[in-house]
């Protein structure tokens, strides 16, 4: 026994000092005892001689796992040895004449204690061991540690076998279910006067005792019958134990968490009513305002909350006006209290307050209109949603600066006000005046207050605002409707004095553009929104990051007032100047900015100001020459000087050319085909002129993919800009593009000429004959011909790129012959490529694991059938490709593919294709007549093992017109010869 506590030692040992190959053998020796027949009786007598706690705590574990894991093939004598021993430990008895004191042991050895007595009751209350309740509470009056004891037993068995909150498996669900009604019928009551004995008795002497059974009594509150607690005796002493304020706070509030299981206690709504009004909840309401950082404060909290909860419920469900008269003067009496602590509280219950007031909101609907209480409640709980989304200005400077500490903790608030703004929106729609009301004091007590600690009132009050506005539809915005009226102008003229925060600003224009239509109806106020806008508050803020989001906003502006700024064009682009010229001087986007936020939106607001055609030919000349001709000498300077650049100062040329390719770029965004084609051409030669100088970057910098990048992106602007016009700049263009390009560039390239065959049609053969064999040739050397490599180490970038360009080429076929063009591949340039694609398009067909991909290719054949084959007899305008469908793709695509089992009819997107699959069929049959048919009902389906039976009913299928009851049989087919084959699938 000494080598077993000596290895119960190693393994317990926590100092590092003790080598892991000891501590791995100290590990096996303790296994190989729990192995031994006798390992009960080695615990107990353990247990029972030694003082170490890391013994005693190695045996109670060890008789856990032996009760829990073998009771089943246990021996009677072995039951009854643990189940006497362990109960006599309990109770502060003597084993053997040897007096075991665990009892004063630490209380992890006490709890583990407490879950073998449960693991026992578990088995064997009540046919087993039917008194173990029973004689525990005859044993309480030994004392405080056996009464301790009690309560961890109570407590585990609330934990390991009765509370649902943790996941049951039925059979412990039926477990909790017997033990708990044979304690009802046995001892509960028994229990219960115990546990008021106890508290009575050891109040004034031992408040840790109290403490004990409180909680362990809360636990069995949800269970057992109501009335053993809620009656005249036990309910006045929980109130004098809360309401003592000599007592702990810890004695206090456990007799506070029974009060809120009591009124948590699942009743019928009538009897719940009766309780709430019974318990006068009135005396605890001041405790709250006492030491709001408490313990005790939190758990008064909890109880007023789930009192008002369960008021509301009641509210909810009963019938009779009377009772529902009750259920809200209660309600009335508790909110107030709820309402301070959730403003002067440090809580952990906040979520479950503001479901609850959103609960509350919600009932509020039924009561129109609202009566003083209610209204009351209302403007209370608007302070509680200001308190609550207030910023802690102890994070004040990590904000401003948004560095990792106020990006925790901004994302934290972001998502901390979700259910808080949800809540204000109710408000606002059951209360919009006073809404509106607490919203126009809150900004006007914002402005008054001075600077240096109004951060945090004015970003919540600006906050406030917004989210009220999600609470209106359009036409109220647009009426201004309410305070409206009021508030949109003084928000457009108030300058607060810490604008300069990031916070502030950003929220600030946040609300501005929100309330955009109310000012589109009231022109007279769009010059307030153009100064707030151009101004320090927002594209002139000190700050880039506010900077670039008020272009953003201020672009969304322009868009929506759009014709209403052209007396305003003048100002604006003088306001913007300089940062205009400063755009393209600054250093390249962080990667941390979104898209949104690159500064690039001020271009294309001013493109939206001047490309209105109410805008006179020669101003919008003078305008744009004024934009693009600086732009474009810079790109020219910096192509002339490229070979002279040193490896230092090629990065920052690079971006500074990308910036200026994307000012232009968003800038044209505001122009559009009829103006610059047609009614002023005068313009569009500008943007031919401009595409004529970046198209040059291209050939001075072929191998810098951003730069490509930015330059194709520019392209897709122009064709939607210049229209067919963009055509002759077009050949040269893609031909540079497709120098030595990338498979993430390739996909750029592909995206492209989609574009312009799905604008242009027939117009662009030419072209696209021009392009076609170079970018064939270029694919088909870099992606496989069958599957890409699968399995470990194939999950690469370079793959999954290749892939994507797999992918963009069947849609850039599909594009191909879905807009009449598919003579490209029959173009003497590009016909030795049709073979290796035919190819391609057949294996990806019916091999591809992307079903979508696979459908793609079958409706690229569907079309090349009816381009390229006439009728039945008629002269073959491809020779072989005839052959090459009815032979190849009808025999594996249309056939065997769908035979395999992985061809789920069950998925939707399998489904799909397989309806292209039967279309095919029916389109093969009528171009090719008997030559499709003989082939596929003569070698294929035997090869299939079909019955000649249902060959001759697909026949008549097909030759008949319903495309639906075709591909009902067709299905059914399918199934019926995959039954029959019973998984031997012909060779493929």
């Amino acid at each position: 026994m000494a080598d077993l506590e000596k290895a119960i030692l190693i393994v317990f040992d926590q100092s590092g000092t003790v080598h892991s190959e000891l501590k791995q053998k100290a590990t096996e020796y303790c296994d190989k005892i729990k192995d031994e027949q006798a390992i009960c009786s080695i615990c107990i007598e353990r247990i029972c001689l030694s003082n170490l706690y890391q013994v005693q705590f190695w045996c109670l574990q060890t008789l856990h796992e032996v009760v829990k894991g073998r009771y089943s093939s246990m021996s009677p004598d072995e039951r009854y040895l643990i189940r006497k021993s362990v109960f006599s430990i309990a109770c502060f008895g003597a084993i053997d004449d040897n007096n075991v004191r665990v009892l004063e042991g630490p209380a992890f050895i006490k709890n583990k204690l407490a879950q073998v007595v449960v693991a026992l009751i578990y088995f064997e209350y009540p046919s087993i061991w039917s008194s173990v309740f029973v004689d525990f509470l005859s044993q309480l009056s030994k004392g405080a540690m056996v009464i301790d004891m009690f309560c961890r037993v109570l407590n585990a068995l609330d934990d390991e076998v009765i509370n649902v909150d943790y996941p049951r498996t039925s059979e412990e669900l039926s477990v909790a279910t017997r033990i708990k009604d044979a304690m009802r019928q046995q001892c509960v009551p028994q229990i219960v006067r115990a546990w008021y004995d106890i508290v009575s008795m050891y109040r004034n002497s031992d408040e840790e005792v109290c403490t004990s059974v409180l909680d362990a009594m809360r636990r069995f509150i949800a269970w057992i019958d109501i009335g053993l607690i809620v009656n005249d005796v036990f309910i006045p002493l929980l109130f004098d134990l809360v309401l003592v304020d000599g007592l702990s706070e810890q004695l206090r509030g456990a007799a506070v968490g029974c009060l809120t299981a009591v009124i948590s206690k699942r009743m019928e709504p009538q009897s719940k009513l009766a309780l709430l009004q019974s318990l006068q909840i009135r005396r605890v309401f001041g405790l709250v305002a006492k030491d709001s950082d408490s313990e005790l404060v939190s758990k008064v909290a909890a109880l007023l909350t789930g009192y008002a909860v369960e008021a509301l419920e009641c509210f909810k469900k009963v019938n009779s006006e009377d009772a529902k008269g009750v259920s809200m003067e209660l309600l009335n009496e508790v909110l107030p209290s709820v309402f301070y602590v959730m403003q002067n509280c440090e809580l952990e219950s906040t979520f479950s307050i503001v479901q609850f007031l959103l609960g509350y909101v919600a009932t509020m609907k039924t009561l129109s209109p609202l009566r003083e209480p209610q209204l009351l409640h209302v403007g209370q709980i608007l302070e509680v949603i200001r308190m609550e989304i207030r910023y802690d200005p102890m994070y004040r400077d990590n904000l401003d600066t948004l560095d990792k500490i106020g990006k925790e903790e901004e994302d934290r608030m972001v998502e901390f006000r979700k259910d808080l703004f949800v809540l204000l929106r109710n408000v606002g729609r059951v209360a919009p005046d006073v809404c509106q009301i607490f919203i126009r004091n809150s900004l006007a007590a914002s402005v008054a207050s001075s600077s240096d600690w109004n951060v945090e009132e004015v970003e919540a009050a600006l906050s406030l605002f917004y989210a009220f506005g999600e609470s209106m539809n359009g036409e109220a915005m647009k009426s201004g409707s309410g305070l409206l009226g009021e508030l949109v102008p003084m928000l457009l003229s108030t300058r607060f004095p810490c604008h300069s925060n990031r916070l502030v600003a950003l929220v600030y224009l946040e609300t501005v553009t929100r309330y955009m239509k109310f000012v589109q109806e009231n022109t007279q106020y769009i010059h307030m929104v153009l100064v707030a806008f151009l101004d320090e508050r927002g594209i002139h803020h000190q700050n880039i990051n506010v900077s670039r989001r008020a272009s953003y906003l201020f672009m969304k502006a322009v868009r929506l007032l759009k014709l209403k700024l052209v007396p305003f064009i003048e100002d604006i682009l003088q306001s913007l100047q300089d940062r205009v010229a400063g755009f393209t001087c600054m250093n390249f986007p962080s990667k941390d900015l979104s898209p949104s936020e690159d500064g690039s939106h001020i271009f294309e607001a001013i493109g939206l100001l001047i490309g209105m055609e109410d805008v006179a030919p020669a101003k919008q000349s003078d305008y744009l020459s004024s934009l693009l001709t600086p732009l474009c000498q810079q790109v020219e300077a910096l192509l002339m000087n490229a070979r002279v650049l040193t490896p230092e100062e090629a990065p920052q040329k690079i971006a500074n050319i990308q910036q200026i390719i994307v000012a232009i770029n968003s800038l044209s965004k505001g122009f559009s085909e009829r103006l610059v084609t047609t009614s002023r051409p005068a313009i569009g030669l500008m943007f031919k002129q401009t595409l004529d100088v970046l198209l040059q970057v291209l050939s001075v910098f072929p191998n810098i993919e951003p730069l490509r990048s930015k330059v194709t992106s520019f392209i897709h602007r122009m064709v939607e800009t210049l229209g067919a016009s963009v055509f002759p700049y077009l050949p040269k263009a893609l031909e540079q593009l497709l120098v030595d390009s990338q498979p993430k560039e390739l996909v750029g390239l592909l995206v492209l000429l989609n574009q312009l065959i799905c604008k242009f049609n027939t117009l662009f053969s030419d072209i696209l004959d021009e392009v076609f064999p170079a970018i064939a040739d270029r694919i088909l050397k870099i992606i496989p011909i069958d599957a890409f490599p699968s399995g470990p180490g194939s999950n690469t970038e370079e793959n999954r790129e290749l892939q994507e360009v797999q992918r963009t080429l069947y849609t850039f076929l599909h594009v191909i012959t879905t807009h009449d063009l598919s003579s490209v591949f029959l173009s003497p340039k590009s016909r030795c490529y049709l073979h290796p694609i035919m190819q391609l398009l057949l294996f990806t067909s019916y091999k591809h694991k992307d079903i979508l991909v696979r459908k793609v290719c079958v409706q690229i054949f569907i079309r090349l059938i009816k381009d390229w084959c006439a009728m039945p007899n008629g002269e073959e305008k491809v020779p072989g490709f005839q052959s090459f469908i009815i032979e190849n793709f009808a025999t594996h695509c249309c056939l065997y593919s769908l035979l395999d089992n992985s061809f789920e009819f069950r998925d939707a997107n399998t489904l799909v294709l397989f309806g292209e699959i039967v279309l095919a069929q029916k389109v093969m049959y009528e171009k090719f007549g008997n030559d499709f048919l003989v082939h596929f009902v003569s070698k294929c389906f035997p090869a299939a093992h079909c019955p000649r039976d249902m060959a001759e009913k697909y026949c008549q299928q097909l030759q008949g017109s319903d495309f639906k009851a075709l591909k009902s049989f067709y299905q059914s087919f399918i199934e019926n010869l995959r039954l029959q084959q019973n998984g031997n699938l012909p060779v493929r």
